[in-house]
């Protein structure tokens, strides 16, 4: 007897359990197949909406890059500026003297010396163009790659400041009156799409690893990639480096891909990444690249993506080519 009642309690505990791992399942196959099918579609094109129009004031403000109407390369010793077409630095007609002053280059760095009268002001920190601050005729100016530049001038609605490029210096001119902002025809995108919304892992490099970027007028620099972007489109893996920036913490990330140079720019696209969390993973959202400030004015020194950043299929998302005029 005392047998037979171990061998039915046995038997009772054993359904009993069955039942417990059953119930469990059952409750498991309930749950969301993956994180996607919990996936707010209403907020992320919200987020996008809200990403395009901030770059479009960005681009439009009155020290964007629509205002951009000058790039000069200084050379050792004086270069005098203003609206004489003889001068190193030419300024646009009818909004400066025929000649504001010089700039003095020795040795890496630049020095103001503008006539009494010229009416130039300036300001040394970044931020919103100061209009009035008292004029200055003695100044030394700090560049884009300092720490606490650029030194910023203007002169009217023009806006200068010094920019550095390698082993070479030169000046940066803005008109916030300049044509290209005037007419200024907006910008298209591709219709958003998670699908390009991409979850990636970092490939930290050991060592940093130092890149040769050339930009569009074939100067090179190096910059530093810190790790690979490894990701993948329909099955299979590619891996992109992005560049760390002096002072930043987002990766920057320079792209091309089989829609470059048809419906997009054609020197490639940008595009920002948050640093990597603890695991690795980092979002790599192309519903946010963006054309470089080169495809809206012949001035600027656009970077160029590097060979392995040259991806071999369409990525329809982003910004496509703009369709306006390029001055």
């Amino acid at each position: 007897m005392i047998v037979r009642s171990m061998f039915i309690e046995r038997i009772i505990v054993f359904f009993l359990v069955a039942a417990v791992l059953l119930s469990s399942a059952c409750q498991q196959t309930t749950q969301p197949a993956s994180p996607a099918a919990s996936f707010d579609q209403v907020a992320y094109k919200s987020e996008i909406q809200k990403w395009q129009n901030d770059r479009l004031i960005s681009l439009t403000k009155e020290d964007g890059w629509l205002t951009l109407v000058g790039l000069f390369w200084l050379n050792e010793g004086e270069n005098k500026f203003g609206s004489d077409p003889q001068n190193a630095v030419v300024l646009p007609k009818d909004k400066a003297p025929a000649l504001a002053g010089s700039l003095w280059l020795e040795k890496g760095r630049v020095h103001l010396i503008a006539r009494p009268d010229a009416g130039i002001g300036v300001q040394d920190r970044r931020g919103d163009v100061k209009k009035d601050a008292k004029p200055v005729t003695n100044f030394d100016l700090k560049d884009d790659q300092d720490d606490e530049g650029p030194t910023i001038l203007y002169l009217g609605s023009l806006i200068i400041n010094v920019v550095k490029r390698g082993e070479r210096i030169g000046v940066r001119v803005k008109d916030r009156e300049s044509r290209t902002r005037r007419e200024f025809k907006g910008l298209e995108y591709y219709p958003i799409d998670p699908k390009w919304r991409i979850e990636a892992r970092f490939e930290p490099y050991q060592p940093a690893k130092t890149i040769l970027i050339t930009n569009v007028l074939s100067m090179t620099d190096n910059e530093t990639s810190p790790g690979a972007l490894a990701f993948e489109v329909d099955g299979k893996t590619y891996r992109i480096d992005p560049i760390l920036e002096k002072g930043e913490t987002d990766l920057f990330v320079m792209i091309a891909d089989e829609t470059t140079g048809r419906e997009t720019y054609g020197a490639g696209r940008y595009l920002y990444v948050s640093a990597p969390d603890a695991t690795g993973k980092v979002v790599v959202d192309f519903n946010k690249t963006y054309s470089p400030p080169c495809a809206f004015t012949n001035y600027a020194t656009c970077p160029l993506p590097p060979q392995q950043n040259h991806l071999p299929f369409r990525i329809e998302a982003g910004e496509k080519k703009y369709a306006g005029p390029v001055h």
